[in-house]
């Protein structure tokens, strides 16, 4: 067994259902660093974190040289598995990303189902044809990379409200069926619907943590089995920066605050 293989069999088993996988995104490898450090057993990035740190806007607006190579960076800077949100792709051939994936040193990787571009969602027929592609090139490569399948469906507002349930819960037994190990629904934070997602599904689950939503040790009880943070670690440290850089303008001691 490969070192990647070994790498991508841990992530798969943290991937419990009531004692979840806690991913705050990393995006450079000082942040992966960082997070492995508090204890974290695993390390996933944020596309959006990413794209800023690179000074490029989210929406695959990064040039995907780019991207690879800060994944590249943020995987030989730890000792843990890493996990790539990779968007919708960019583009690339399934084979493509794989190899670029994998070259990179990560052993996971994010994908959406919609457009970063058009913010449409995405055809079913199309994404699932994405996924098993991911899956089927991953096995040819010898590395069953863990595939984490998004549902933008509450990210996009698609349809009327209460049907949006049913529609995450239908694309997301298409894309685990397709090969996906887990499935994201992001911005479902309602718990009775998380609830109702988790049991509807036969994997694992992952849900964002942000303002408004579950706190880990609820989203534990509802069954989830990942909980990823996005671009809110980075959005954290930006504001702390912005604060510390305000306050050194005005005159004041930026080292106060840490000291009280």
């Amino acid at each position: 067994m490969t070192e990647l293989s070994r790498r991508a069999d841990v992530l798969r088993a943290l991937h419990r259902p009531g004692d979840p996988l806690i991913l705050p995104n990393a995006w450079d490898p000082g942040s992966a660093q960082a997070v492995v450090a508090a204890g974290f057993p695993a390390v996933a990035t944020s596309s959006g974190a990413v794209a800023e740190a690179l000074g490029h806007a989210d929406g695959e607006a990064t040039p995907v040289d780019g991207m690879f190579a800060a994944v590249g960076r943020i995987a030989a800077a730890v000792a843990v598995p890493v996990t790539a949100d990779l968007e919708r792709g960019y583009g690339l051939r399934p084979a493509e990303l794989v190899e670029r994936l994998l070259a990179a040193g990560a052993v996971g990787c994010n994908i959406e189902d919609s457009d970063p571009r058009t913010r449409e969602l995405s055809d079913v027929e199309e994404q699932t044809d994405l996924l098993a592609g991911i899956r089927a090139a991953a096995r040819d490569a010898g590395v069953d990379l863990v595939l984490n399948a998004r549902v933008d469906v509450h990210l996009r507002a698609y349809g009327p409200v209460e049907d949006r349930l049913t529609e995450a819960v239908r694309r997301a037994r298409r894309y685990r069926a397709a090969g996906a190990d887990s499935v994201y629904p992001i911005m479902l934070a309602d718990p009775e619907q998380i609830r109702d997602f988790v049991a509807e599904l036969d994997g694992p689950v992952n849900v964002l943590a942000r303002p408004g939503a579950p706190a880990p040790a609820e989203l534990a009880a509802l069954g989830v089995a990942r909980v990823s943070y996005g671009s809110g670690v980075y959005a954290a440290a930006r504001a702390r920066a912005r604060e510390f850089l305000a306050t050194v303008h005005d005159g004041g001691d930026p080292f106060a605050r840490s000291a009280a």
